[in-house]
């Protein structure tokens, strides 16, 4: 085979898309292994093309590669010649049409995406990619309800119930909680173990002062979530803020502490209905360390320390918990409370599938774009 022959193969991998990559979270624009040299890879095809200016596909791999790199210039320029090229073969021209629509939608500009994918679908493009690629172009411009249902019809359900809940959380901020909370339940429907749909609910209830109901979601939403992510329905919940008091309303540091102990006694309730959990135990303890109460945050942490010995995070909070029994001296106490607030600052959440440190929670993976593969980090050499 010859240089040209494997480079055109090599085109045609690159180009060609199953139904497997198209449904996966990654999309058609994953990295491969051999797109990572990408600049090589650019100068080696530029070379063929200038030798062999009718090799359609060569073209085509080119741009993407341009797209790989970020020069969408470049790469909506190598669309564009292909397109205008008389004779060219209509089969190629969809083609051409699909991949300046992804470029348009990596570039940002979305109106000439659209065009570019509806002229595709005109001349025979497959719709199957057509839609993946407008899901992800009404994702990224915020039009989530789009994205759900464009999701819908590829019968992609995480993505589709994502999306829904993206959608509900603006219909909230708006102030139309009705329908965001419909739009959850629905969710939850379409995907039962959406655990962002969970959360979503979980902590309107809880913003509302709706303990009881907020006590059966969780209890739910501990069940229906994948045990891997259930500990994402309790990191929501930790996060939440105090809701403030109104006018009138009285003392705002007593309505705090109710708050704090509403949320500890609801959390406990959920977890200790369930088979003695790492992450559960661990969270626990956090929830009793805002309720002040130190001593059963301690028993909470030796729990979870007695199913993982080697569990920094309670490590780290038991460290501080033992240090208000200790006679230090006051140097020792500065290094180990400095010690200790950098160490709570660690990037706590980490890809299941590619390894990527976060110091927050994700539902898709910033990186290699895998669905629901959050991780609490149990090792610090994770």
């Amino acid at each position: 085979m010859t240089l040209l022959d494997r480079l055109k193969a090599g085109a045609r991998t690159l180009l060609g898309h199953r139904r497997a990559d198209i449904l996966s979270p990654m999309g058609p624009d994953a990295e491969s292994p051999g797109a990572r040299d990408a600049l090589s890879a650019i100068q080696e095809l530029s070379r063929v093309v200038r030798n062999d200016p009718d090799a359609v596909e060569i073209y085509l791999a080119l741009g993407n590669l341009y797209r790989l790199r970020g020069d969408i210039e470049r790469a909506v320029q190598i669309r564009s010649s292909l397109i205008v090229r008389p004779g060219l073969d209509p089969q190629f021209k969809a083609r051409a049409l699909f991949e300046l629509g992804r470029d348009y939608r990596r570039g940002g500009v979305m109106d000439r995406a659209l065009a570019a994918f509806d002229e595709a679908r005109a001349l025979g493009a497959d719709p199957e990619q057509i839609t993946f690629e407008l899901a992800l172009l009404h994702a990224d411009s915020g039009a989530f309800e789009e994205a759900a249902a464009q999701y819908a019809r590829l019968g992609y359900r995480p993505a589709q119930a994502h999306y829904m809940v993206r959608h509900a959380e603006d219909l909230d901020r708006c102030g139309r909680a009705d329908e965001a909370k419909a739009l959850l339940t629905k969710a939850v429907k379409v995907y039962p173990g959406a655990v962002e749909a969970w959360r979503a609910r979980l902590v309107m209830a809880a913003r509302t002062g709706e303990w009881r109901r907020a006590g059966k979601l969780l209890r739910e939403g501990l069940e229906r979530v994948p045990a891997s992510i259930r500990f994402l329905l309790l990191e929501g919940l930790l996060e939440l803020e105090a809701p403030a008091p109104r006018n009138g309303a009285g003392n705002g540091a007593s309505s705090t502490a109710d708050f704090e102990e509403q949320r500890c006694a609801t959390v406990l309730a959920a977890v200790e209905a369930l088979e003695p959990d790492l992450l559960l135990q661990y969270y626990g303890a956090l929830f009793l360390l805002r309720c002040g109460n130190r001593e059963e945050a301690g028993n909470w942490l030796a729990k979870a320390m007695v199913l993982r010995p080697d569990f920094w995070a309670a490590r780290l909070e038991l460290l501080s918990l033992s240090m208000e029994q200790q006679h230090l001296s006051p140097v020792f106490r500065s290094q180990l409370e400095y010690f200790i607030e950098h160490a709570r600052k660690v990037k706590r959440f980490v890809c299941g599938a590619c390894g990527l440190r976060r110091e927050h929670t994700f539902s898709v993976c910033p990186r290699c774009r895998s669905w629901h593969s959050a991780t609490f980090r149990m090792s610090l050499q994770d």
